[in-house]
């Protein structure tokens, strides 16, 4: 065989990242709908609390948290939900990039089409629930910091229900638990820059928190893909 044929590990990795965000955007993908959801939601706590804006500025850090997370689970069943359903996640798995390889692969993908996204659209958003002006910057930083572990934590319970009929409430019950260590240093990021005191003990335990999903994340769901294709 002709090794100057043979794909190597980054092209493969490479196309399976540009095919899966070329999906999330096109039509029947997840990323639409996910910015969707959440500037929709986002829009209507003004409505639904009031307009005060001492109000509106007290729970704007929660507020658009909270939101991203939700909106980043709605694409998360069919993070390996369709491959396995057309057998190429078969395929996938005996490539020479190996399980662990696409895992990482399909983990970036869905950052990059989805929960970045988020986090580019979170500061205009801000402005709808009255964001205190010196906080834009740390809630950009703290989303960019804390959306990988979105994704990362997701892909667990996406792989670990990919072999079952409609799992997805099933998925959303083992992953949103786990998303709170997230939730709480990414708030209180930007609810301590408000307060105006240092956000950056926030920012390093989201950090880590971030860090641990990356290591965790990405065995066990390699680990969880293996199981359900056997």
């Amino acid at each position: 065989m002709n090794q100057s044929n043979t794909p190597s590990h980054a092209s493969i990795f490479t196309a399976i990242v540009r095919r899966d965000v070329s999906l999330a955007w096109s039509q029947g993908g997840g990323s639409l709908l996910a910015l969707g959801f959440f500037l929709i939601a986002v829009s209507l706590f003004p409505f639904g609390v009031g307009p005060a804006p001492q109000v509106l500025a007290r729970i704007a850090p929660g507020v658009i948290w909270v939101v991203a997370l939700l909106a980043a689970v709605i694409s998360l069943d069919r993070l390996y939900q369709a491959d396995f359903e057309d057998g190429s996640l078969d395929d996938l798995m005996v490539s020479p990039l190996g399980t662990l390889g696409i895992v990482t692969a399909k983990v970036l993908a869905h950052w990059l089409s989805t929960t970045l996204p988020l986090a580019l659209l979170a500061p205009a958003l801000a402005v709808l629930v009255n964001l205190p002006d010196g906080a834009y910057g740390t809630l950009f930083i703290s989303l960019i910091i804390g959306t990988p572990a979105l994704s990362l934590i997701g892909s667990v319970g996406a792989a670990l229900t990919v072999a079952v009929r409609r799992g997805g409430v099933l998925m959303l019950l083992l992953i949103l638990p786990l998303y709170v260590p997230t939730l709480i240093f990414g708030v209180g990021a930007v609810d301590a820059v408000i307060s105006l005191t240092d956000p950056m003990p926030h920012l390093a335990l989201l950090g880590a928190t971030t860090l641990v999903a990356t290591v965790v994340g990405l065995l066990a769901s390699a680990a969880a893909l293996k199981l359900a294709m056997e």
